[in-house]
């Protein structure tokens, strides 16, 4: 995520860019801080693919990759740290020998709602001190950002359609969820 507002050599600087800093700021350490609540040693980027395999998998590794924006290299480096920390579980596609398939352990899921709730709290704190003008504005304002931002971070599953990493889980015969408003699961996927 780009904190400086991109701007060409001719272009001023918009008030509105330099006004959104802190609060930027302060979503990222919210994040940090949900983060840190665990006993886990993990980055900001390992939540984020934990909270993306935790929306939509089973995923492929190379659908990871792809929706993070990092090379198949970095994905793998952090797939095999997730897995050795046991909060991802690694396994070849029965159906494609020559694809990885990734998802949550146990302890995994577990994490990953640990963060979400502590980051949802923290988050439900801080607008319930906010007037209740103030608190109405600021729904469809963070609804218009994030449409705005086209974001996989966001909705990672327009990504992995893109890419073709949302499969049927052939390690586990259960029937997927059924997709809600185009998710699997309603989460909250920003990180």
């Amino acid at each position: 995520m780009d904190l400086l507002p991109r701007r060409n050599s001719t272009e001023r600087p918009r008030k509105s860019h330099w006004r959104s800093w802190p609060a930027s700021r302060l979503l990222v350490a919210i994040s940090a801080r949900a983060l840190a609540s665990t006993d886990e040693a993990l980055t900001l980027p390992q939540l984020r693919a934990l909270v993306v395999v935790d929306t939509c998998g089973p995923v492929k590794l190379a659908a990871l990759a792809a929706t993070l924006k990092v090379n198949s290299s970095t994905a793998l480096r952090m797939v095999e740290r997730l897995e050795s920390a046991r909060l991802i579980d690694r396994k070849t596609n029965p159906d494609n020998r020559r694809e990885v398939l990734l998802r949550l352990t146990p302890a995994g899921r577990d994490l990953v709602a640990r963060v979400l709730a502590h980051r949802r709290t923290e988050i439900r704190t801080l607008v319930e001190q906010l007037p209740a003008e103030a608190r109405a504005a600021l729904v469809p304002a963070l609804r218009a950002l994030t449409e705005a931002a086209h974001d996989t971070a966001v909705d990672p599953f327009d990504e992995m359609r893109r890419v073709g990493g949302l499969i049927d889980d052939p390690l586990n015969p259960a029937p997927p969820e059924p997709p809600h408003g185009g998710r699997r699961r309603a989460k909250d996927t920003t990180v």
